[in-house]
């Protein structure tokens, strides 16, 4: 497999496994009762603070997202902007493992990987190869379409609302940002609870095969109940860390043209001619 093919697959494999994550009010010299401050309302009162924070962050339309982390073994390192609003998108920068960038754009359900320039002579000189999840998602018996749709940053924050156990580490400045950091160790089978049964059957049953009991998760909110950071670990199979930044700032993601696209699972039945043929 070419390095570009190897950076795209890390690529899906990190946005999939992403798809899937105190203080106190200062006294002051008047009589009258002082209102905590968001971060003392975040470390106090955890069920309201993270409602609050996904009732928020559903109002913006974009944010932007850097992750960096291990999955499948191997090293992930991305950077992009995502465009929340239906049909979520998003254009992510990565790099093969020779350290040639390589871009990854998400629109719904289809993944379209920019193909390097040197190899697009023997694809009739496509810009780019779509691979199309909806697809690949019905021959698995899973619906992919669905899992992408929760790459905003509230995911992990419903997912913690929805798990018992979740307890407050204290307040921590992320990139410059004051934050609450919150965090939750749950088995595999509860953090998959969100997940409708035909999906969550099929998640479940690829994380077992990986040997992933449990997921440990990690959350950073400020004080505009807006998450800073994700910090999530599947045993041995992902650890992978993601910050958010820039939230509401205007994106532009759009389709590749169909002129410069190759359809991977058109590839794939020309290949099978092919071989028949033989």
């Amino acid at each position: 497999m070419s390095l570009w093919k190897k950076s795209a697959v890390l690529s899906v494999s990190a946005l999939t496994a992403l798809a899937l994550t105190a203080c106190g009010a200062k006294a002051g010299s008047s009589d009258a009762p002082q209102q905590p401050s968001v971060l003392a309302l975040l470390a106090s009162d955890l069920k309201g603070s993270l409602q609050k924070t996904v009732e928020t962050t559903n109002k913006t339309d974009s944010v932007t997202l850097t992750m960096e982390g291990t999955t499948a073994g191997q090293k992930v390192s991305m950077r992009g902007v995502v465009d929340l609003r239906d049909p979520v998108k998003a254009e992510m920068t990565t790099a093969t493992p020779d350290g040639t960038p390589t871009t990854v754009r998400m629109i719904g359900a289809a993944f379209y990987i920019e193909i390097p320039e040197k190899d697009r002579a023997s694809l009739d000189g496509k810009r780019w190869m779509k691979l199309d999840l909806s697809a690949a998602g019905a021959e698995a018996g899973m619906d992919f379409t669905k899992q992408f749709e929760d790459i905003d940053p509230t995911k992990q924050v419903k997912t913690l609302l929805a798990t018992e156990g979740v307890t407050v580490v204290g307040e921590e400045t992320v990139n410059g940002v004051r934050t609450v950091h919150y965090t939750v160790t749950t088995a595999v089978t509860n953090y998959l609870g969100q997940l409708d049964a035909k999906l969550r059957a099929g998640v479940e049953k690829e994380l077992t095969k990986q040997g992933v009991k449990e997921v440990k998760l990690d959350l950073w909110v400020d004080e505009q109940y807006q998450p800073r950071r994700v910090h999530m670990v599947m045993g041995t199979m992902s650890d992978l860390t993601v910050d958010y930044t820039d939230y509401g700032k205007p994106v532009n993601v759009e389709t590749p043209p169909p002129a410069e696209t190759a359809d991977f699972a058109e590839m794939l039945k020309g290949l099978e001619g092919l071989t028949a043929g033989n």
